[in-house]
This record gives C-alpha cells, sequence and structure tokens, in this order.
C-alpha cells in the first residue's frame, strides 16, 4: 500500500497497487503501474510531492521516494513481469487496456510506472 500526500489538500491518502517488480534482497525498492495512466490521482500527487511511505507486506511502513520510470525502464519492468507472470498478464491487460483506453505491450508501453525508494 501506498500512502501519500494530497497536491491540492495535502491530506494523506492512501491507495493499494499491483508491485511489478521488487529490486534488493531485501526489497529496498518497488515498481507499480499507473492503471489509469497519468490522470491517476495517486500518481499525479506523487509526481506533485514525490515523498511517501511504502506498507509492503509484514515489514513496518517506511518512507519512500517515487520516481517515474522512463520509457526504457518501463518497458523492459513490463517485459519482465509479463515473462515471470504470463497467466497473470492475460486478465491483466484486458482491464489495463479498458482503463488506459489504448493497447500495453512490452514496446513503448502506455502504461506510467513509478519507483517506490525507501529512504535510508
Amino acid at each position: 500500500m501506498l500512502e501519500h500526500i494530497g497536491r491540492n489538500t495535502g491530506a494523506r491518502r492512501h491507495v493499494v497497487l499491483e508491485v511489478l517488480e521488487a529490486r534488493g534482497n531485501p526489497a529496498d525498492s518497488y515498481v507499480v503501474a499507473s492503471g489509469f495512466g497519468d490522470r491517476a490521482q495517486w500518481f499525479r500527487n506523487v509526481t506533485a510531492d514525490p515523498r511517501v511511505r511504502v506498507y509492503a507486506g509484514s515489514r513496518a511502513p517506511a518512507p519512500a521516494t517515487a520516481r517515474v520510470l522512463d520509457q526504457r525502464e518501463a518497458d523492459r519492468v513490463l517485459g519482465d513481469y509479463i515473462r515471470r507472470h504470463p497467466r497473470t498478464w492475460e486478465q491483466f491487460s484486458a482491464v489495463l487496456e479498458r482503463t488506459l483506453g489504448t493497447p500495453v505491450s512490452a514496446t513503448d508501453t502506455a502504461l506510467p510506472m513509478v519507483e517506490l525508494r525507501l529512504d535510508r
């Protein structure tokens, strides 16, 4: 779960997101996707204020910094996810294509992705 700050209200907000990639062992960053594209409120909030808090598994909530992935990184992450989870992707992609209004593939993906790097 991601805790972020509303860009207009300053209020704490929470959203549950699909983790496409966990980096490190133990994980010190997570890559998540914005299924509603750049119009998702959480996405707009973290681009306005990248200071967030991540709730993952049984770990204590941790402060983190959000960073939007560039196209090359997003394509790589999505391609890896599709290879690791082909059956999940079959269903997930149909939902994403409806919410984004465009086909989603691992080449020039229209799916915005954000890395949530835990602060040290």
